[in-house]
């Protein structure tokens, strides 16, 4: 007797199935080795990056209007969530529903922040590797330096948010990115992943809210281009209006939507939906990681 492939058939996955799936795959997650990890999440940086890049291309000296472009702007910069999720990646964001594992009692607080630690260390190395090439490779040149002047005004934009806007703005932005992987994982071909995805990131870049892992390519991409005459021409900036592109804004902008994805994407999308179709079903009996972790093969 034959035994059917899990992703076989024609109809999606349930949203309890899609559940319990992330919930197993969180616990690999926080069990998987270190080289690995990093490795992956390398990965992921660079492929966000590379959908931002597609993004700003898109939308340089677009004469749409504010909505039509915001709107091809995000279509472009789901490229970054489709790499993650189909070429497999680990990224940040989207590892904050690895809490459904930690509140179902099969992994511990200390495994779940070692994954997100590795993960985003390893995604800021990716997104810096591709602002890196991108300038040097002076991609922000073309269009006669429209794509260095939208890169170099985006980039502004972000560290001039307070720290309170971009929290908030963290909290929609991931939230939209943890649906967009909680549909992708209730697909069974690659087609219904990537339209599953593409929905929900292009209406998180459409209404202007913050990725972490993204403001790791754009605002260091803008710190690198504020020494450049024709970007900062291109972008109708001067020097002193850009006084902010440094690293102690870079950190302030970080820190703020990074505390915001977390209580978007693991609060009102992992654990929302752990309450909804996980908690009724949880074993007394099930082991606590000990204190020391699992055993770290990486």
């Amino acid at each position: 007797m034959s035994v059917q492939h899990p992703m076989s058939g024609t109809e999606a996955f349930s949203p309890e199935q899609i559940a319990r799936q992330i919930e197993e795959r969180g616990v690999a997650k926080a069990h998987a080795g270190v080289v690995p990890t990093l490795a992956l999440a390398v990965l992921a940086g660079a492929f966000i990056a590379l959908g931002g890049v597609l993004a700003t291309t898109i939308g340089a000296g677009s004469e749409l209007g504010a909505g039509p472009t915001r709107l091809l702007m995000g279509v472009g910069f789901s490229l970054g969530l489709i790499l993650v999720v189909i070429a497999g990646a680990e990224l940040f964001t989207g590892n904050n529903l690895i809490v459904m594992s930690l509140v179902s009692r099969h992994i511990g607080l200390r495994a779940l922040l070692r994954n997100w630690g590795l993960v985003y260390v390893g995604n800021l190395v990716g997104a810096l590797s591709v602002v890196v090439m991108v300038f040097y490779a002076r991609w922000w040149a073309q269009a006669d330096y429209e794509i260095g002047g939208a890169a170099l005004a985006a980039a502004d934009a972000k560290v001039d948010l307070s720290f309170h806007v971009a929290f908030v703005r963290g909290i929609l932005a991931n939230a939209l990115v943890c649906l967009a992987v909680w549909l992708a994982m209730g697909g069974r071909t690659v087609t219904d992943k990537v339209l599953g995805i593409v929905f929900p990131v292009t209406a998180f870049v459409a209404a202007g809210f913050e990725h972490s892992i993204a403001n790791m390519y754009f605002i260091p991409l803008g710190m690198f281009l504020s020494s450049e005459p024709e970007a900062m021409a291109a972008a109708g900036m001067t020097a002193d209006e850009l006084g902010r592109l440094n690293f102690p804004w870079l950190v302030h902008n970080l820190v703020a939507v990074s505390l915001g994805n977390i209580v978007g994407g693991a609060g009102m999308v992992g654990v929302v939906y752990w309450f909804i179709y996980l908690k009724r079903r949880r074993p007394a009996n099930v082991p606590i990681d000990t204190p020391d972790g699992p055993e770290d093969k990486g």
